[in-house]
């Protein structure tokens, strides 16, 4: 038989019930156990004799007195802020909140796409990705500066001196025409250059 509660849950007439248990915190179901309640006696804490039914699979039943909630569970997958692209493990039960998706972006330089009528989705962010090719191209031109002028350093030293032979000022000269030419390469048509070739050691 099972026992009845007063108004304040606390049983007038003894007997046997099934409780169903959930988090204190959470609320999701946690199991149940078969329990005697004596006279004067409420309810084991954070339970209830309402049985959670027909949980679907991605969900989890979550106590809402007087009866369960279906809710999502998505605790464990990554999402990724729309915001920046960065990826969080979700921790929490419910929807995914505003702001992130479970959709990876495809690359370093994605933005989020929110027009409801086009499909929310990633797309490429051709500003950010053409700032990062001109930085590339810059750091490649002063790369390609540097090692041309540590390859005339000596020469110019020679012909300084006036002790340069013919073949070595032929090279001196054929390096510098060289380092004007990349010099004059804008880099703000990145990624579309064709260095200059460097002339033979």
């Amino acid at each position: 038989m099972k026992p009845v509660f007063d108004e304040n849950g606390l049983a007038t007439e003894p007997g046997e019930i099934r409780c169903y248990y959930y988090d204190a915190v959470t609320f999701e179901y946690m199991g149940w156990s078969d329990e005697y309640i004596n006279l004067g006696v409420s309810m084991p804490g954070h339970s209830t004799d309402v049985e959670p039914v027909g949980v679907m699979e991605g969900y989890v039943a979550v106590f809402n007195d007087p009866g369960w909630l279906q809710e999502e569970d998505h605790r464990g997958d990554t999402v990724y802020s729309t915001i920046d692209g960065m990826p969080y493990v979700v921790d929490y039960i419910g929807k995914i909140k505003d702001g992130y998706t479970t959709a990876a972006p495809s690359g370093p330089y994605q933005k989020w796409d929110g027009q409801k009528w086009d499909g929310q989705k990633w797309v490429t962010d051709t500003d950010a990705q053409h700032a990062a090719d001109v930085e590339a191209a810059d750091q490649q031109k002063a790369k390609l500066l540097l090692e041309a002028q540590e390859t005339i350093s000596f020469w110019q030293t020679e012909l300084q001196l006036g002790i340069i032979s013919d073949e070595d000022k032929a090279s001196l000269i054929t390096w510098v025409n060289y380092i004007k030419a990349v010099k004059a390469v804008d880099t703000s048509t990145a990624p579309n250059i064709i260095w200059p070739t460097p002339p033979a050691v």
